[in-house]
């Protein structure tokens, strides 16, 4: 079988293929360069902020929260560099053993970190634990370095710290984890206080640290400080001796509170029970209240003299004006004092502390003249100090009083003050009869009046008598002999008032001991309130309890701002005299 001769192939047409080629290049040419035209020119914008956003971030700068400090330039509250934890929780969530090790090391409990990042498995941040001390940080840099942990970065934040604890705690108050006032001065000048962090162009490297600083956004503005008028020494004493008492007598709580006269400048205010501020922030909010102007007491007979002053004022009596303190009956209930002292003069009155005599002097003037008086020294109005949470008081309208209320109001009951409404109120029997505004803040001299004008709101010729009237409560023959003060002349006025119980009327065995008082008597530099509330150890009498209290902070009070004696002992004198050179 014969075969077909072959045929001679046609060689392929490399021209076409040529130009197909080369149409190809040129297509992909094209969508290469115009790729790049589209990301260079105007999708420019878009992909430096993707590339920043994997190199550069905004830091904060941290700022320090003002110093809050006493009227002697003593810290009280003051914020101290600390440093936080975060971490990464995508790179950490496949480390299980990882976040059990950073848990023991931070004392965190591992499960509940590793629910939290879990969590948040999906973000790029999350607090670990937040301002921790430089002890611990070093610490937990040593862990990650040891066991090369990855994800976890520190930031920079101030933590506030209070020297004085307890002693201050309800005065200044404190800050939240976010370093916001929550109470107390921290709360009150907030606004003056806080800081504004700064903000910062950082680069970072592979690991989200940063290694260099691009540029400052925004400056950090640190807070302003505050000046207190409170006296560091002055408070410790009076913290000292407040809590000594409440406990001496098994009470409930206590309040005292020390005024300057010439300035209206708080000097030292203090309650009994306390809190440390540094870790007891979420401690039961009964220890936490300022009752020294949150607290209400009916201020029994620290209320007499105001009484008197407003009879002498509107003349219905004289000094030399006499009383029968025989139990005495108005509407029906029987008014009665603790003895029967017979006749007394004004001055007796208070001396002895008569509820007679005082209701006999009242019932001499209108409903509205009394509640005229107690309204202008402040009772039913807060003392205007700026602090939050502060009580108004209650002072119901004259215009409701039946006559018993008149009465009852005359001895203290029937209306509710808190201590420091009460220490503004014999603050104007201090000061001549004028009433100053309070202030916690301290008056710059070169920018204020040392002593700041106020209100008339009594004659000075009526505040002088008051003063010399009160003074016999202050002696061997008054009721708060205990509050005399060697060297001397105190002047004050005790009040043991029942406590309410509510529709049940006035417990039979709970009472509030209180003493209101001022020194020098003839000048007063200082005005002090003391109460003691539910003493419960025997003794309730404001004489016993409260009046030892002012003995003992007075005395320090004088002596810490070197007011010279104006009552010497014979022997003082004598000594007086011989450093002077004078002959006895």
């Amino acid at each position: 079988m014969s075969r077909a001769p072959l045929q001679p192939r046609s060689a392929p047409d490399l021209r076409l293929r040529r130009r197909l080629l080369m149409l190809g290049l040129a297509v992909a040419f094209g969508i290469l360069t115009a790729g790049v035209f589209y990301r260079q020119v105007i999708q420019n914008e878009f992909l430096q902020r993707e590339g920043e956003a994997r190199y550069l971030r905004d830091a904060v700068i941290p700022a320090r929260r003002g110093i809050i400090t006493d009227r002697n330039g003593e810290p009280l509250a003051v914020s101290t560099p600390v440093e936080t934890v975060w971490c990464d929780p995508r790179r950490l969530v496949n480390q299980p053993d990882r976040i059990i090790l950073l848990a023991r090391t931070l004392d965190l409990d591992p499960a509940f970190l590793r629910d939290r990042i879990e969590a948040n498995r999906d973000k790029g941040f999350l607090y670990v634990k937040r301002r921790i001390s430089l002890d611990e940080a070093q610490a937990l840099r040593s862990v990650i370095a040891k066991h090369r942990i990855e994800g976890i970065d520190f930031e920079n934040e101030y933590r506030r710290f209070y020297p004085g604890a307890e002693v201050f705690a309800h005065v200044i108050g404190y800050t939240n984890i976010e370093d916001r006032g929550q109470e107390g001065i921290e709360l009150a000048y907030d606004r003056i206080l806080k800081a504004e962090p700064g903000l910062k162009r950082v680069i970072q490297d592979g690991r989200r640290r940063a290694v260099q600083e691009v540029e400052q956004v925004r400056p950090a503005r640190p807070g302003h400080d505050l000046a207190l008028t409170l006296d560091r020494r002055l408070q410790y004493l009076a913290y000292r001796e407040l809590k000594a008492a409440v406990t001496e007598h098994r009470a409930k709580g206590g309040s005292l509170v020390v005024l300057d006269v010439a300035s209206g400048e708080v000097l030292a205010m203090v309650n009994q029970p306390s809190f440390n501020p540094n870790s007891e922030r979420n401690s039961n909010p009964e220890r936490r209240r300022n009752r020294t102007l949150t607290d209400l007491m009916e201020p029994g007979s620290t209320l007499k003299p105001f009484v008197v002053a407003a009879a002498l004022e509107t003349g219905v009596i004289t000094p030399a004006s006499h009383f029968s303190t025989e139990p005495y009956t108005v509407a029906g209930n029987v008014v009665r004092d603790v003895h029967n002292y017979g006749t007394l003069d004004v001055t007796g009155i208070i001396t002895k502390s008569s509820n007679v005599g005082a209701v006999k002097i009242a019932q001499k003037m209108s409903y509205e003249t009394l509640w005229r008086l107690y309204d202008r020294l402040g009772f039913g109005h807060t003392t205007g100090i700026g602090f939050p949470g502060e009580s108004p008081g209650r002072l119901r309208h004259y215009s409701t009083w039946r006559p018993f209320e008149h009465a009852t109001h005359a001895f203290g009951y029937g209306l509710s003050v808190t201590p420091m409404q009460l220490a503004q109120a014999y603050l104007v029997l201090a000061a001549d009869g004028v009433k100053r505004p309070l202030t916690l803040l301290k008056r710059d001299p070169s920018m204020r009046p040392e002593s700041p004008s106020g209100v008339r709101i009594l004659s000075r010729e009526t505040a002088q008598r008051l003063r010399a009237m009160m003074e016999t409560v202050v002696s061997e023959q008054g009721t708060a002999k205990l509050a005399m003060i060697p060297g001397y002349r105190a002047a004050g006025k005790t009040g043991t008032a029942k406590k309410s119980a509510g529709h049940a009327g006035y417990a039979s065995n709970r009472y509030q001991s209180v003493f209101a008082g001022f020194v020098p008597a003839h000048q007063p530099h200082f005005v002090m309130v003391v109460m003691i509330d539910e003493p419960s150890a025997g003794e309730y009498y404001g004489g016993v309890v409260a009046a030892p209290i002012f003995q003992r902070v007075m005395e320090g009070a004088l002596r810490l701002f070197n007011v010279p004696p104006d009552n010497p002992a014979p022997s003082m004198l004598l000594a007086a005299q011989h450093n002077q050179g004078v002959k006895p």
